[in-house]
Protein backbone atom coordinates (compact mmCIF):
# COMPACT_ATOMS: atom_id res chain seq x y z
CA UNK A 1 0.00 0.00 0.00
CA UNK A 2 3.18 2.39 0.36
CA UNK A 3 4.76 1.94 -2.44
CA UNK A 4 0.80 1.89 -4.43
CA UNK A 5 0.33 5.07 -2.45
CA UNK A 6 4.17 6.61 -3.26
CA UNK A 7 3.41 6.19 -7.39
CA UNK A 8 -0.26 7.61 -7.19
CA UNK A 9 1.39 10.74 -5.49
CA UNK A 10 4.63 10.97 -8.03
CA UNK A 11 1.52 10.53 -10.89
CA UNK A 12 -0.57 13.30 -9.71
CA UNK A 13 2.22 15.61 -8.76
CA UNK A 14 4.94 15.42 -11.75
CA UNK A 15 6.98 17.63 -10.55
CA UNK A 16 7.58 15.98 -7.52
CA UNK A 17 11.52 14.59 -6.43
CA UNK A 18 11.16 11.61 -4.28
CA UNK A 19 14.17 10.10 -2.48
CA UNK A 20 13.10 6.84 -0.87
CA UNK A 21 15.22 4.70 1.32
CA UNK A 22 13.33 1.46 3.05
CA UNK A 23 12.96 3.54 6.34
CA UNK A 24 12.71 6.93 4.77
CA UNK A 25 10.64 9.23 1.76
CA UNK A 26 11.83 12.51 0.75
CA UNK A 27 9.64 15.53 -0.83
CA UNK A 28 10.66 17.98 -2.72
CA UNK A 29 10.42 19.54 -6.09
CA UNK A 30 12.91 21.26 -8.94
CA UNK A 31 11.54 24.30 -7.96
CA UNK A 32 12.92 23.91 -4.41
CA UNK A 33 16.37 23.12 -5.30
CA UNK A 34 15.83 26.12 -7.83
CA UNK A 35 15.21 28.18 -3.88
CA UNK A 36 18.24 26.75 -2.03
CA UNK A 37 20.78 27.69 -5.15
CA UNK A 38 19.33 30.91 -5.06
CA UNK A 39 19.74 31.29 -1.51
CA UNK A 40 23.08 29.92 -1.09
CA UNK A 41 24.46 32.35 -4.14
CA UNK A 42 22.32 35.02 -2.26
CA UNK A 43 24.33 33.96 1.51
CA UNK A 44 27.35 33.73 -0.49
CA UNK A 45 29.40 37.05 0.96
CA UNK A 46 27.59 36.63 4.73
CA UNK A 47 28.69 33.32 5.61
CA UNK A 48 31.33 35.02 7.97
CA UNK A 49 28.60 37.15 9.73
CA UNK A 50 27.73 36.09 13.31
CA UNK A 51 24.80 33.38 14.06
CA UNK A 52 21.90 35.85 14.45
CA UNK A 53 22.81 37.78 11.59
CA UNK A 54 22.86 35.28 9.17
CA UNK A 55 19.30 34.05 10.68
CA UNK A 56 17.96 37.34 9.79
CA UNK A 57 19.02 37.56 6.06
CA UNK A 58 17.91 34.52 5.92
CA UNK A 59 14.26 35.57 7.06
CA UNK A 60 14.44 38.38 4.74
CA UNK A 61 15.29 35.91 1.95
CA UNK A 62 11.95 34.83 2.28
CA UNK A 63 9.97 38.16 2.47
CA UNK A 64 6.98 38.25 0.11
CA UNK A 65 6.48 33.65 -0.07
CA UNK A 66 3.01 32.71 0.13
CA UNK A 67 1.67 31.20 3.61
CA UNK A 68 0.39 28.13 2.35
CA UNK A 69 -0.91 25.55 5.52
CA UNK A 70 -0.89 21.81 5.86
CA UNK A 71 2.23 21.05 3.47
CA UNK A 72 3.38 18.60 5.63
CA UNK A 73 0.05 16.52 5.89
CA UNK A 74 1.58 14.05 2.64
CA UNK A 75 0.88 9.96 3.47
CA UNK A 76 3.05 8.18 3.61
CA UNK A 77 4.96 10.17 5.89
CA UNK A 78 8.07 11.96 5.18
CA UNK A 79 10.45 15.16 4.86
CA UNK A 80 8.72 17.47 3.13
CA UNK A 81 10.64 20.46 1.93
CA UNK A 82 8.84 22.91 0.96
CA UNK A 83 10.64 26.55 0.04
CA UNK A 84 8.07 28.11 -2.56
CA UNK A 85 4.76 28.03 0.21
CA UNK A 86 5.27 28.64 3.99
CA UNK A 87 3.54 28.51 7.10
CA UNK A 88 4.55 30.09 10.57
CA UNK A 89 6.17 26.53 11.87
CA UNK A 90 7.84 25.82 8.07
CA UNK A 91 9.00 29.32 8.00
CA UNK A 92 11.16 28.87 11.44
CA UNK A 93 12.37 25.42 10.55
CA UNK A 94 13.79 26.05 7.25
CA UNK A 95 15.14 29.36 8.21
CA UNK A 96 17.05 27.79 11.00
CA UNK A 97 18.19 24.16 8.81
CA UNK A 98 19.08 26.90 6.03
CA UNK A 99 21.33 29.42 8.43
CA UNK A 100 23.17 25.90 9.77
CA UNK A 101 23.92 25.25 6.14
CA UNK A 102 25.08 28.45 5.92
CA UNK A 103 27.31 28.83 8.89
CA UNK A 104 28.81 25.52 8.62
CA UNK A 105 30.20 26.03 5.00
CA UNK A 106 32.52 28.77 6.69
CA UNK A 107 33.85 25.97 9.11
CA UNK A 108 34.12 24.04 5.52
CA UNK A 109 31.29 22.12 5.20
CA UNK A 110 29.79 22.02 1.57
CA UNK A 111 26.26 23.75 1.45
CA UNK A 112 24.25 21.43 -0.65
CA UNK A 113 20.63 20.39 -0.72
CA UNK A 114 21.67 17.49 0.62
CA UNK A 115 23.04 18.99 4.15
CA UNK A 116 20.00 21.35 3.92
CA UNK A 117 17.66 18.30 4.05
CA UNK A 118 19.46 16.96 7.23
CA UNK A 119 19.39 19.75 8.66
CA UNK A 120 15.58 20.27 8.74
CA UNK A 121 15.00 16.47 9.35
CA UNK A 122 16.99 16.77 12.27
CA UNK A 123 15.01 20.11 13.59
CA UNK A 124 11.95 18.87 12.67
CA UNK A 125 11.66 14.98 13.77
CA UNK A 126 12.01 13.62 17.57
CA UNK A 127 14.97 11.18 16.47
CA UNK A 128 17.54 10.69 13.75
CA UNK A 129 15.37 8.83 11.17
CA UNK A 130 12.00 10.03 10.00
CA UNK A 131 10.25 7.65 11.22
CA UNK A 132 5.77 7.34 11.77
CA UNK A 133 3.66 10.37 11.93
CA UNK A 134 4.31 10.54 15.94
CA UNK A 135 8.16 10.90 15.36
CA UNK A 136 7.32 14.88 13.76
CA UNK A 137 7.58 17.43 16.28
CA UNK A 138 3.61 18.74 16.48
CA UNK A 139 3.38 20.69 20.05
CA UNK A 140 5.72 23.24 19.83
CA UNK A 141 7.08 22.95 23.92
CA UNK A 142 7.84 19.53 22.89
CA UNK A 143 9.89 20.79 19.78
CA UNK A 144 11.85 23.27 22.13
CA UNK A 145 12.15 20.44 24.38
CA UNK A 146 13.33 17.69 21.73
CA UNK A 147 15.97 20.36 19.77
CA UNK A 148 16.90 21.55 23.00
CA UNK A 149 18.48 17.58 24.25
CA UNK A 150 19.46 17.67 20.60
CA UNK A 151 21.91 21.34 21.18
CA UNK A 152 19.96 23.07 18.39
CA UNK A 153 18.41 25.43 20.57
CA UNK A 154 18.34 26.71 23.99
CA UNK A 155 14.87 27.52 25.96
CA UNK A 156 15.88 30.89 27.90
CA UNK A 157 12.21 31.75 28.77
CA UNK A 158 12.90 30.96 32.55
CA UNK A 159 15.78 33.07 32.67
CA UNK A 160 14.26 35.76 30.05
CA UNK A 161 11.60 36.50 33.40
CA UNK A 162 9.52 33.31 32.80
CA UNK A 163 6.77 32.24 34.92
CA UNK A 164 5.88 28.95 35.37
CA UNK A 165 3.10 27.54 32.90
CA UNK A 166 0.83 24.35 33.35
CA UNK A 167 0.10 22.77 29.85
CA UNK A 168 -2.29 20.10 29.27
CA UNK A 169 -1.95 18.88 25.80
CA UNK A 170 -4.60 16.95 24.34
CA UNK A 171 -6.06 17.98 21.00
CA UNK A 172 -4.58 15.80 18.82
CA UNK A 173 -5.63 12.34 20.55
CA UNK A 174 -8.97 13.85 21.27
CA UNK A 175 -9.37 14.86 18.38
CA UNK A 176 -7.68 11.72 16.25
CA UNK A 177 -10.56 11.72 13.69
CA UNK A 178 -9.96 15.10 12.00
CA UNK A 179 -6.53 13.88 11.46
CA UNK A 180 -6.47 11.63 8.53
CA UNK A 181 -2.92 10.35 9.64
CA UNK A 182 -4.35 9.08 12.89
CA UNK A 183 -8.37 8.46 11.98
CA UNK A 184 -9.08 4.91 12.46
CA UNK A 185 -5.21 4.15 13.68
CA UNK A 186 -5.67 3.55 17.35
CA UNK A 187 -1.78 2.39 17.73
CA UNK A 188 -0.55 5.84 16.22
CA UNK A 189 -3.22 7.72 18.36
CA UNK A 190 -1.97 6.24 21.75
CA UNK A 191 1.79 6.79 20.71
CA UNK A 192 0.57 10.65 20.15
CA UNK A 193 -0.95 10.81 23.00
CA UNK A 194 1.74 9.05 25.63
CA UNK A 195 3.89 12.23 23.83
CA UNK A 196 1.15 14.23 24.98
CA UNK A 197 1.53 13.37 28.84
CA UNK A 198 5.23 12.93 28.71
CA UNK A 199 5.14 17.18 27.89
CA UNK A 200 2.64 17.44 30.33
CA UNK A 201 4.74 16.14 33.15
CA UNK A 202 7.78 18.47 32.12
CA UNK A 203 7.88 22.51 33.55
CA UNK A 204 6.94 25.10 31.23
CA UNK A 205 7.42 29.11 31.62
CA UNK A 206 6.33 32.04 29.52
CA UNK A 207 6.74 35.62 29.76
CA UNK A 208 3.28 37.07 30.18
CA UNK A 209 1.91 39.52 27.63
CA UNK A 210 2.33 42.66 29.79
CA UNK A 211 5.89 42.11 30.77
CA UNK A 212 7.18 41.01 26.84
CA UNK A 213 8.76 45.17 26.33
CA UNK A 214 10.09 45.04 30.20
CA UNK A 215 12.21 41.45 29.84
CA UNK A 216 13.22 42.69 25.89
CA UNK A 217 16.83 43.00 26.94
CA UNK A 218 17.30 39.12 26.99
CA UNK A 219 15.93 38.95 23.26
CA UNK A 220 18.13 38.53 20.35
CA UNK A 221 17.68 38.68 16.82
CA UNK A 222 17.40 34.98 15.20
CA UNK A 223 15.58 34.11 18.31
CA UNK A 224 12.11 31.44 17.69
CA UNK A 225 9.40 33.61 19.57
CA UNK A 226 5.72 31.16 20.44
CA UNK A 227 2.77 32.59 21.21
CA UNK A 228 1.10 30.80 24.04
CA UNK A 229 -2.26 30.39 23.63
CA UNK A 230 -5.13 29.69 25.88
CA UNK A 231 -6.99 27.38 23.92
CA UNK A 232 -7.91 24.05 25.10
CA UNK A 233 -5.21 21.33 24.95
CA UNK A 234 -2.97 23.23 22.89
CA UNK A 235 0.47 24.67 23.83
CA UNK A 236 1.69 27.60 21.75
CA UNK A 237 -0.79 29.04 18.56
CA UNK A 238 2.05 30.48 16.32
CA UNK A 239 5.89 31.01 16.16
CA UNK A 240 8.22 33.61 14.36
CA UNK A 241 11.49 34.96 14.42
CA UNK A 242 12.10 38.08 16.94
CA UNK A 243 13.66 41.57 15.02
CA UNK A 244 14.91 44.26 16.42
CA UNK A 245 14.20 46.91 13.67
CA UNK A 246 16.69 49.80 15.02
CA UNK A 247 15.09 50.08 18.43
CA UNK A 248 11.70 48.70 17.57
CA UNK A 249 11.45 44.95 18.72
CA UNK A 250 9.27 42.61 16.41
CA UNK A 251 9.15 39.83 14.48
CA UNK A 252 9.40 38.06 11.11
CA UNK A 253 6.76 35.48 10.23
CA UNK A 254 4.50 33.49 7.92
CA UNK A 255 1.28 35.59 8.64
CA UNK A 256 -1.43 33.67 8.00
CA UNK A 257 -3.69 37.38 7.61
CA UNK A 258 -1.33 38.83 5.24
CA UNK A 259 -0.66 35.38 3.46
CA UNK A 260 3.00 35.75 3.21
CA UNK A 261 5.89 36.20 4.94
CA UNK A 262 6.59 40.15 6.38
CA UNK A 263 8.12 42.12 9.25
CA UNK A 264 5.37 42.43 11.54
CA UNK A 265 3.96 45.99 11.60
CA UNK A 266 3.14 45.96 15.26
CA UNK A 267 6.03 45.50 18.18
CA UNK A 268 5.84 42.08 19.57
CA UNK A 269 4.07 43.28 23.11
CA UNK A 270 1.24 44.91 20.69
CA UNK A 271 0.65 41.48 18.23
CA UNK A 272 0.66 39.48 21.93
CA UNK A 273 -1.68 41.61 23.47
CA UNK A 274 -4.03 42.30 20.85
CA UNK A 275 -4.92 38.74 20.79
CA UNK A 276 -7.71 37.39 22.33
CA UNK A 277 -6.56 34.16 22.56
CA UNK A 278 -2.60 34.66 23.30
CA UNK A 279 -1.29 35.25 27.46
CA UNK A 280 2.19 35.09 26.49
CA UNK A 281 5.18 34.06 24.53
CA UNK A 282 7.85 31.51 25.03
CA UNK A 283 11.54 32.04 23.51
CA UNK A 284 13.81 30.12 22.43
CA UNK A 285 17.71 30.77 20.95
CA UNK A 286 19.14 28.74 18.19
CA UNK A 287 22.53 27.05 18.89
Amino acid sequence: MKKITTILFAIICTTLIQAQSSKETTYSTEKDVEIFNKYVTHMQEKSNLSFDAIIIETAKFFLGTPYVGHTLEIVPEGLVVNLRELDCTTFVESVFALSRTIRDSYKGKAATFEQFTKNLKDIRYRGLQVGDYADRLHYTTDWIYENQKKGLVKNITKDAGGKELKVDLYSMSTNHEKYKQLKGDEALTAKIRGIEQAANSRKNWHIPNTEIEKNSANYKNGDMVGFVTTFKGMDLSHVAIIYWEGERLTFIHASSTEKKVVIEKHTLQEYAQKSKTNNGIMVARPL
